[in-house]
This record gives C-alpha cells, structure tokens and sequence, in this order.
C-alpha cells in the first residue's frame, strides 16, 4: 500500500486519520428489492447494504460497472484507477485533510451481468469485502442493483471513522445515486459525501444510449 502526503512530513495525528481511512475500505455498499443470496451476511455488523434501480439494461450497467476505469466517475472518493493484473487494479482514494492513498483491488468472482466480487489486497483482519449484483427489473431495460459492503471492526470501524467525517453507508447511497446519474443522464449533479469540487469540476459526458 502506497500512502502519498501532500506536500509535507505526515505527525502522528495525521498517520491515525490514514489508518481509519484504510479501516473504511472506501465505501462501496448496495441492495435490491430481490433479496439475493450472499456469502456476506446482511445481519452482521460489519456488512452494510444499498440498492438503487437504473432505467438501463442490465448488459449495459453491468458492462459500465465492470470496466473499473469507469468507477471515478461516481465514486465520491475514487480520483483514478489503474489496471494492475488480469484480476487486480491500484485505486488512488482521496481522504480527510486532501490525503491521498493507494489501494490495490483484487476481483475474486465474477458472473457476467450477475455478479461482481472485489476485495482490498490486505491483511485478513483489515480487508473490505465487496458483492455487487445485478438483476433485471420488474419492467423491461430496468435494472437493480445490489451492493453488500463488509468493513473491517464493525461498530468500532464506523465510530472511529465517524470522528473524522467518513460515514461508509451515507458515502455508498449518494455513490448510488451518481451511479444511476451517469448512466442515465450522462452527468452529476448529486455532490454530497464526495471530495469537494471532484464531480464539479468534470465535463458532461453522454449517458449510455438504451
């Protein structure tokens, strides 16, 4: 894991803001109305869950979702991504203060316009698990999309990560939000839990065509 300061020595304060960061994962949560089955339990403490319906296809959101150079342009904290490996890429996350860090994301399973699981290149007891699914909706060229986010810590994660303003299930619900944005409008409008000026500052782009 790469940690990158701007401009200046990190002091101890600032190493213990970078650690809660890392203990977020950098949210990524998501649920359906159509309760599919996950390996990451809904009851458990440490899982967190959204869903948000898209009126696209189901081929086209899971196509957009998948090309993972595609995911700064909704994700509230992701400022670039990079292929790594066939199945791994480094994400450059900007957190608290306007510091930045380095991920490394493994993809462990995938089934095409299903199913989509990542995780952080970490140690067992500080890694982030992600499942995000896809289903076609009730009417036709809809689709939902779930996403189980599984965070390191539990309550303890959270309420450390609350002290210095990172809120994962608030962060990944807007990170919806902007993801049914894009793909339906070409453009964003929805600024909130994002990095101050990141969805501002992009030009229009055209949303994907049905």
């Amino acid at each position: 894991m790469t940690w990158i300061a701007p401009q200046r020595a990190l002091a101890r304060g600032d190493v213990l803001l970078l650690a809660f960061i890392v203990l977020a994962g950098g949210a990524r949560l998501i649920w359906s109305q159509r309760m599919q089955r996950t390996s990451l339990s809904p009851h458990d403490e440490n899982t967190i869950e959204a869903r948000v319906t898209i009126q696209r296809p189901v081929e086209k959101v899971f196509g957009f979702y998948r090309d993972f150079k595609n995911l700064p342009r909704f994700l509230g904290d992701v400022m670039a991504i990079e292929q790594s490996g066939p199945a791994t890429s480094r994400w450059t996350i900007q957190g608290p203060l306007g510091i930045r860090i380095k991920w490394t994301i493994r993809v462990t399973e995938e089934r095409t316009n299903e199913l989509i699981r990542y995780e952080t290149v970490t140690s067992p007891g500080l890694r982030t698990y992600w499942e995000v699914h896809f289903a076609s909706g009730s009417e036709g060229g809809q689709t939902e999309v779930r996403e189980v986010m599984k965070v390191p810590l539990g309550r303890i994660g959270r309420a450390a990560l609350a002290l210095i303003g990172k809120f994962p299930a608030e962060e990944q619900s807007s990170n919806l939000h902007r993801l049914k944005q894009v793909l339906e409008t070409g453009r964003v409008t929805d600024t909130s839990y994002s990095v101050p000026g990141k969805f501002t500052e992009r030009p229009k782009q055209h949303a994907l065509n049905q």
